[in-house]
């Protein structure tokens, strides 16, 4: 076949294609994101098909480590460049600093055909917007404040799930006696601020959170009860395994799973884990709030926003990549896989396990009053920079045997004033 057949065939093959075939060939949304642990990567393969079966390419750009710190360089530098990707996992604060940058592109045509305002509630949209226009769309809501419980671990150590912070020490002490792990927990800067926070969520009440880690109060951050925090911070990590240093959130969690650790203090997403392993929610493993934080409620929204782009068909794949993360069949899925909530308002619970159904009507309850808080260490409360700063001084106070609670205190207060 000469150069002109070979051209008039293919020619005539593209029109035969369906559009739907076409549109994959120009249509691509490229999304950044870190949900890479087993659970997480089983979540996010629901959103890659769904894109792909509207007749979408899906570009995926994974980046795993640091809570997102490595995902947020990685963008970083792409946004410098010029080359944003379509969607990028972006939560909290930090959606209004993007777009400040003019960066984010408008959604509210997605929004208003598909009723978001409707569906979502009023705090997670107010979230998603800039300037009052949405620029990112919210696919779950997770809770930070749980403690994960191995019952076959605890009954094998005569141990009591605790409700206090008193009954945890009482609790961990009977699993360090009958050789277990008391706390599965991996040392790395946000998974320390995790447990810090849920500390000072559980002895300062939802209102003194609210005063330290939102409006970085002074006269808070100073209290006794802070200092009462760092006490309890540095007695919580006698427990926690000596060789946690580097370990990943999700190795902690198999150490509960695998019956080698009692308890693991982890927001929802872990429960993703005990999912893939095969475990059974109030079977097989137990999820209660942290002790002392009952009827509060630490949220953590994933979302993605959504960057301006230039081609018309990428525009469109980005369009149907908002419309299907809030969609009931989406929804539901990632949210099994993820073990978060979802975030549209009108969903049958039915569908989900024991501890989601508990999230759900604990968020419409401290929705009501105080209890709703925004997770510091997880990017929904302040700005990077101040949580790095919080970080850095939790971190530094929990791997030094003879650090000073007063004095932590005291570098908590500095360390924030420089940063903001």
């Amino acid at each position: 076949m000469n150069a002109i057949n070979r051209l008039t065939a293919v020619i005539s093959l593209a029109s035969l294609l369906p559009l739907s075939a076409l549109a994959a060939e120009t249509g691509t949304v490229e999304v950044l994101h870190w949900w890479t642990s087993g659970g997480e990567a089983k979540a996010v393969e629901t959103l890659k098909e769904q894109v792909k079966k509207d007749g979408f390419v899906w570009k995926d750009n994974a980046v795993a480590g640091g809570g997102g710190a490595a995902a947020m360089t990685v963008l970083k530098t792409r946004a410098i460049s010029g080359n944003p990707p379509a969607a990028a996992q972006i939560k909290g604060p930090d959606i209004q600093d993007w777009g400040a940058l003019g960066l984010l592109t408008d959604l509210d045509d997605v929004a208003k055909a598909n009723n978001w305002d409707a569906l979502l509630p009023a705090k997670v949209a107010d979230i998603m917007k800039y300037d009052g226009n949405y620029v990112a769309v919210p696919v779950n809501i997770h809770r930070v404040n749980w403690l994960w419980i191995n019952p076959q671990v605890f009954q094998k150590a005569g141990a009591k799930v605790p409700t206090t912070l008193d009954e945890f020490f009482v609790a961990a002490d009977q699993l360090k006696a009958a050789g277990f792990v008391p706390l599965a927990h991996g040392g790395q800067p946000w998974q320390d601020s995790t447990v810090f926070e849920d500390l000072v969520l559980s002895i300062l009440g939802p209102k003194g959170y609210h005063a330290a880690f939102v409006e970085l109060d002074e006269k808070t951050l100073t209290s006794d009860k802070m200092v009462e925090v760092f006490t309890t911070l540095k007695r919580v990590g006698t427990y926690m395994d000596a060789n946690r240093a580097g370990r990943d959130w999700n190795i902690a969690a198999a150490e509960v799973i695998n019956g080698k650790a009692g308890m693991q203090i982890m927001g929802d997403w872990a429960k993703s884990e005990w999912t893939a392993a095969g475990k059974v929610a109030g079977k097989d493993y137990e999820c209660v709030p942290f002790p002392g934080t009952q009827g509060s409620f630490a949220y953590n929204i994933d979302s993605l926003a959504m960057f301006k782009l230039k081609k018309e068909e990428d525009i469109k794949a980005q369009a149907d990549l908002a419309k299907i993360a809030l969609e009931p069949a989406f929804q539901t899925v990632f949210n099994q896989n993820k073990g978060s909530l979802p975030v549209r308002q009108d969903m049958d619970m039915s569908a989900f396990d024991a501890c989601t159904q508990k999230s759900a009507v604990d968020f419409k309850d401290a929705e009501k009053g105080d209890g709703l808080q925004p997770s510091m260490a997880h990017n929904m409360a302040t700005t990077l920079a101040v949580q790095g700063a919080i970080f850095d001084v939790v971190t530094n106070f929990l791997n030094n045997p003879s650090a000073d609670p007063t004095k932590a205190t005291a570098q908590l207060v500095s360390a924030i004033k420089s940063a903001k």
